[in-house]
């Protein structure tokens, strides 16, 4: 038996990973013609104290991933998905999508992407393994 999802979270941060992420999120909501939201999360680790302590840095910051977002929306959309929707969190990607991201969003989908763009967690350890660990709703790791 099959199973039908009805809302679906794709993360992205334009890895090549997480491109094919997203690809397969559309993919399986038009066929479960589910709700697709889209998240992209801030990381703090990549700013400096004076970037951090800079209300005009975070903000620039903020303004450009929501553009960005809003391209990968309307890719979404063109491609035939109905319904979605874009998320900016904060934060240390892999614990806000679980923590704070799924219990807002509610999806019983998650997909991302194996390797992460930048960060740390590239070199040391894996926010895919994270998610795929401790979210308490479906995970597809593509790669």
């Amino acid at each position: 038996m099959r199973t039908t999802f009805k809302h679906i979270l794709v993360g992205v941060d334009d890895s090549a990973d997480a491109l094919l992420a997203f690809d397969y999120a559309i993919h399986q909501a038009i066929e479960d013609q589910a709700e697709l939201t889209i998240v992209s999360v801030l990381e703090d680790e990549d700013m400096n104290v004076y970037e951090a302590l800079g209300k005009d840095y975070v903000h620039g910051e903020r303004d450009a991933l929501t553009k960005h977002l809003t391209s990968y929306q309307q890719k979404a959309l063109a491609a035939g998905v109905k319904n979605v929707n874009t998320m900016i969190a904060e934060g240390e990607p892999g614990e806000t999508i679980v923590k704070v991201v799924i219990p807002d969003v509610k999806p019983d989908l998650l997909v991302i992407g194996s390797l992460a763009k930048k960060g740390i967690a590239r070199h040391f350890g894996s926010q895919a393994a994270y998610m795929a660990k401790y979210a308490p709703i479906a995970v597809m790791v593509v790669r």
